[in-house]
């Protein structure tokens, strides 16, 4: 399906984007929004320690896992009717989380919040790259979307905090409530109509159960990898690889493919990498900074919230003023060479904490550096890997960009603070004071952090240094 936008006035369009960014953004602070409030929840509705941790699995695990399929179906029916549909599923069931009685209810909520949440994120990026076709102007458009994608994490742990504080943590989810009621008229009036150019092809249904099968049992996997040990999170990741090698086979023999293998031969493939390897880093980065501060430097959850919003002012201006700007000048490659190469070197800077860091002095400045890192590659990083892609392969491509995101985001949290929990335990055992040695374990943490970046950068290298398909 493709949108008509040619007779889209250029306020309609925007409208149209900050429609879209609320969307996303509903769907991205949602992630993190319960990690501060899981204690009152959990003793609110009885939930046990292994239970509490489904609120955010079920959640994770629907988003992530029907994202590709999402994008298609955007290509198949048309991107608008999904994203309103995601909107509204999305809306309905906040509605039904606030309100959960018991622990089942809210579990079950949050996984069709989950669907929601995939309906919508799916097809975004691919309506923006359509919506704005010139150069100028689709840099802006998706510097606002990379702001809201980077920094939703760090707003959904502090709104998660100061709301559960101040009212209750129904009131987390209730927030979605008058955002969803205000979006979708607005959506349905400023969001071009679906233009049909698919009409011959089909769902592939096996592909789309092998992949969603895969993905969810994949991030099931990493989000249980602190809980259920190795052994476990070994099957599963067998199985999961069982049924994303049945999904690649099945693309290679399908009709009409959930993932057409064209896209696997341009840049996009690479791009969805390096975003990967770079969302695990910042997630990763942004919980092993919040264990510092309050583990080991002494702030409270609210004050560590609000150290993390410095970082989230940075990429906004640099994602959303300064690196359409400098895009134009200078290039896309060039600019995601320097946001790579700060967020290298910020997490590196918060792998040598002293034990008596600073915040004004030492993290301040680590996090400055990451901020203007993010808001100058994630936007240049969807910009290239969306340049190659066909109006008709956009919705898919946009499922494609946003299933790595979360799987990326997924396995930097899980692995990094699992690491970090082991070196500590390590650390312990050797009779290291306490706070050393969990400082000694985010250290580890943002040393791998720190590789993590570094390979995306070298992804990215290669990714521009070869020649464009034909």
């Amino acid at each position: 399906m493709e949108l008509s936008t040619v007779a889209a006035p250029r306020r309609s369009r925007r409208l149209a984007l900050a429609t879209l960014c609320a969307g996303a953004l509903m769907a991205i602070v949602d992630e993190t929004i319960v990690a501060v409030s899981l204690p009152a929840i959990q003793a609110d509705l009885g939930f046990t320690q292994a239970g509490a941790s489904w609120i955010t699995s079920a959640y994770l695990i629907a988003f992530a896992g029907l994202l590709l399929l999402a994008g298609r179906l955007g290509d198949l029916v048309g991107r608008r009717r999904v994203f309103l549909a995601g909107l509204a599923g999305f809306t309905v069931s906040s509605v039904l989380c606030g309100l959960a009685w018991d622990p089942a209810t809210l579990v079950v909520a949050r996984f069709v919040q989950g669907i929601g949440a995939a309906a919508m994120t799916a097809v975004i990026l691919g309506m923006i790259v359509t919506l704005f076709p010139q150069p100028g102007e689709r840099a802006r458009a998706v510097g606002a979307f990379s702001f809201v994608q980077a920094s939703g994490g760090t707003i959904g742990m502090l709104i998660g905090g100061l709301v559960t504080e101040a009212l209750s943590w129904n009131w987390i989810f209730f927030l979605n409530v008058p955002f969803g009621v205000l979006a979708f008229p607005l959506a349905l009036s400023v969001l071009p109509q679906d233009q049909d150019t698919n009409t011959r092809q089909r769902l592939d249904t096996l592909g789309a159960v092998l992949v969603t099968g895969g993905l969810g049992t994949g991030i099931y996997a990493i989000t249980r990898l602190e809980h259920d040990g190795g052994a476990a999170t070994a099957a599963l990741g067998v199985l999961a690889a069982a049924l994303l090698g049945g999904f690649a086979l099945r693309q290679r023999k399908a009709t009409d493919p959930l993932l057409p293998l064209r896209l696997l031969r341009g840049r996009l493939v690479g791009a969805s990498i390096a975003l990967l390897l770079l969302v695990a880093a910042m997630f990763g980065f942004m919980f092993l900074t919040m264990l510092t501060m309050q583990r080991v430097l002494g702030f409270d959850a609210r004050q560590a919230g609000f150290a993390m919003v410095p970082v989230s002012v940075v990429i906004a201006v640099l994602s959303l003023v300064v690196t359409p700007r400098l895009s134009m000048r200078f290039g896309e490659r060039a600019v995601l060479a320097t946001g790579l190469a700060g967020i290298a070197i910020g997490i590196a800077l918060l792998a040598n904490l002293p034990l008596d860091a600073g915040y004004v002095t030492h993290l301040l400045p680590a996090m400055t550096l990451m901020g203007a890192g993010m808001g100058l590659a994630m936007p240049t990083l969807m910009s290239l890997g969306m340049a190659e892609t066909t109006p008709q392969d956009s919705g898919t491509a946009s499922g494609l960009f946003s299933t790595t995101q979360q799987v990326g985001g997924a396995l930097g949290l899980s692995s990094l603070l699992v690491v970090a929990a082991t070196h500590t335990g390590d650390r312990l055992a050797e009779g290291t004071p306490e706070r050393l040695a969990l400082l000694d374990g985010y250290r580890l943490g943002y040393g791998i952090g720190t590789g993590l970046v570094i390979a995306a950068l070298a992804v990215a290298v290669f990714l521009w240094s070869r020649p464009k398909p034909a």
